[in-house]
């Protein structure tokens, strides 16, 4: 049984469409958004902005384009700690 072009044409799309997944995955940036580090443990981006407002990880609020607010942003080092070491604990504030 020979293959026809658009099964071809369409394993070929798969494979490329993989590959640019790995692509991604592997790029390495100095910083991240909230998004991008939910995506990267498998939580939601609510979740990681509750972790950087709460100070359970490490981030910095900066202005991204032309946005009316700052948002959070992650650095790879953090990254790579939350993933080796895992959440800060919960600050306790006293009165």
């Amino acid at each position: 049984m020979n293959p026809t072009q658009d099964d071809v044409m369409t394993r070929l799309a798969k494979i490329e469409a993989m590959l640019t997944l790995l692509v991604q995955q592997k790029t390495v940036k100095d910083w991240y958004t909230t998004a991008e580090v939910a995506q990267m443990v498998a939580k939601s981006e609510y979740t990681v902005r509750e972790w950087c407002r709460l100070g359970r990880i490490h981030a910095s609020k900066r202005q991204y384009a032309r946005g009316a607010y700052p948002e959070w942003r992650i650095s790879h080092e953090e990254l790579i700690r939350i993933q080796n070491e895992g959440l800060l604990p919960i600050r306790v504030h006293r009165a």
